[in-house]
């Protein structure tokens, strides 16, 4: 049995069955309930979500990707201001990032004056942040693997013998 291709599959779409799930890995359904169980109990799979189109919904929802430069002592970590800064309930996603800055941070709010607040306010005061970067996000193109349109572009290659 391959716990990879059950979690590949619950990735693709997570509402799958476990029978769904076991017809397309030729496993019984029992042992594809098992692997989730396996998998959820280990802290493979940490939740599900679905994946919203913000764009496609009348009201407003502001989100921005917030580059974050930090200055580390001894007795302060990465983890230790990731730990302060996953807390906040704006904060959709924090990863430790090579490059130009220390961490990627995805910030959600009803408005920009509420994201710029939330940065301003609440994250630019923590000692070990050196410096802030803000990227308002205009249009999402594609999320988790999901494309976003409108659904009625035909996107199939022609062919022609």
């Amino acid at each position: 049995m391959s716990e990879r291709e059950v979690l590949e599959l619950l990735r693709e779409n997570a509402r799958y069955s476990t029978a769904d799930i076991a017809r397309m890995t030729d496993l019984d359904e029992s042992e594809v309930a098992t692997a989730i169980d396996d998998l959820e109990a280990a802290g493979v799979v940490q939740g599900y979500q679905a994946v919203v189109d913000w764009d496609e919904l009348e009201e407003e929802r502001v989100r921005a990707e917030v580059e974050l430069n930090v200055r580390l002592d001894r007795e302060t970590g990465y983890d230790d201001i990731a730990e302060r800064l996953a807390r906040f309930p704006e904060v959709t996603a924090l990863r430790l990032v090579s490059g130009d800055y220390d961490f990627d941070m995805e910030v959600e709010g009803d408005s920009i004056r509420e994201v710029s607040q939330f940065i301003s306010e609440k994250v630019a005061p923590v000692p070990e942040i050196t410096q802030t970067v803000t990227h308002y996000v205009m249009t999402s193109y594609k999320e988790n693997g999901i494309e976003f349109g409108d659904g009625e572009e035909d996107d199939r290659l022609s062919f022609s013998p």
